[in-house]
């Protein structure tokens, strides 16, 4: 059966940036000539079962975690997409609902761009920072994707899940077979897309890579009341109904939104979360951007109330390159993850994915219906067998 979503087209003008930042740029030294970015190497496969690496289960080719389980666990090598991220004839099918958000409007991201084959350069003084000089005020366009599920009841206060780069139909998906199969709450999804760019000097390497709260400061200011004012919802405030999830930089996003407010989320999601030396603008108090939470974050500090899915693909980004330092590998990154959130006693999934490359999308198909059943472990589920 063809899904076929209702969707509502509107135009929203919203967006913005810290004045930090919007410091650091005006500060920048003149733009140079474009300079040619290092060749990324081919990333090597990797052996889950390296010495080093977390010990993990080794699941049957095509299985996938048990959704009630914490630890880690190996798949692959073959990735059959699971039921759940396929229309299924008789399931009832949420409206979508998609508008869009302008810089103009942003008191938090009035938006940034870096020149076109412009990259940063390690800083000779220390070569874990990078320098980027050709960054500067741009205006952007975001599109965002909004998911209400057909059994929510208008009026009551519903449970959500904040998606980065998107939109992401196949969440969408899967949320309307999930839910009618009662394994997940009645839930709105929020499918924000980026504000341009990559890495560091974009719009989304600043919104994404940037330890602090600010890009959940966002969603929370400017996007939630934008999604209830135009679909007509209530959103929870507690935090054990709210999610996060992403990947590549959209999944250490996740994860940063629900560290520096764990009092607005409790529930992460990564697929290849850049857990690596790739803030920018350089902060002190986060020296090696997203691989401090494994470095020092999460080891230096009390547990915090999270539950963690997390998955990295065997040949997952691998880029020594950049800076010529040891914190751009993927792999290692997610792995040092499940050590440290083990060691804390954290609630957590960890799979490694054999056959699969960075935000692998075949990874996705597979895993995704068990990745959300897991991250709402917990939560009430009306009409959901005990």
């Amino acid at each position: 059966m063809l899904r076929l979503p209702r969707i509502a087209s509107l135009i929203i003008l919203i967006a913005g940036i810290g004045a930090a930042t919007m410091q650091a740029i005006s500060q920048a030294p003149p733009t140079p000539a474009p300079a040619t970015r290092p060749a990324r190497p081919t990333p090597p496969t990797r052996d889950p079962n390296t010495p080093g690496y977390v010990t993990a289960k080794e699941l049957p080719d095509g299985a996938n975690a048990p959704a009630n389980a914490d630890g880690n666990f190996i798949i692959g090598p073959t990735h059959n997409h699971a039921p759940e991220m396929s229309a299924q004839e008789g399931v009832p099918q949420g409206t979508v609902y998609e508008f869009t958000m302008n810089s103009a409007g942003s008191k938090i991201y009035p938006g940034i761009a870096r020149e076109p084959n412009t990259f940063g350069t390690p800083d000779p003084a220390d070569p874990s920072k990078l320098v980027v000089s050709t960054s500067h005020p741009a205006p952007y366009v975001r599109r965002l994707a909004v998911y209400v599920p057909k059994q929510y009841v208008p009026g009551t206060v519903a449970p959500f899940i904040v998606g980065a780069d998107g939109p992401d139909r196949g969440l969408f998906t899967a949320l309307d077979n999930l839910i009618a199969e009662r394994k997940v709450p009645v839930m709105i999804a929020i499918s924000i897309g980026n504000g341009g760019g990559d890495a560091q000097g974009s719009e989304r390497g600043l919104e994404y890579d940037t330890m602090s709260g600010l890009y959940a400061e966002f969603v929370e200011k400017e996007v939630l009341p934008l999604v209830e004012a135009q679909t007509h919802v209530k959103l929870t405030k507690d935090p054990e109904g709210r999610a996060t999830m992403g990947g590549s930089s959209g999944g250490s996003c996740a994860l940063i939104m629900a560290w520096y407010h764990p009092e607005l989320y409790h529930r992460v999601l990564t697929y290849s979360g850049t857990y690596v030396n790739q803030q920018w603008p350089h902060n002190a108090d986060t020296p090696h951007g997203a691989w401090e939470f494994h470095e020092h974050l999460i080891p230096n500090s009390p547990a915090k109330p999270l539950r963690i899915w997390m998955e990295v693909g065997d040949r997952d980004n691998f880029n020594p390159n950049v800076m010529g330092d040891h914190m751009h590998d993927w792999v290692v990154a997610n792995e040092n993850m499940a050590k440290v959130l083990a060691a804390k006693g954290y609630h957590y999934q960890f799979v490694f994915a054999r056959n699969a490359g960075h935000t692998d999308r075949e990874v996705k198909q597979q895993t995704l219906p068990e990745a959300l059943e897991y991250l709402w472990q917990g939560y009430p589920i009306a009409g959901a067998k005990n």
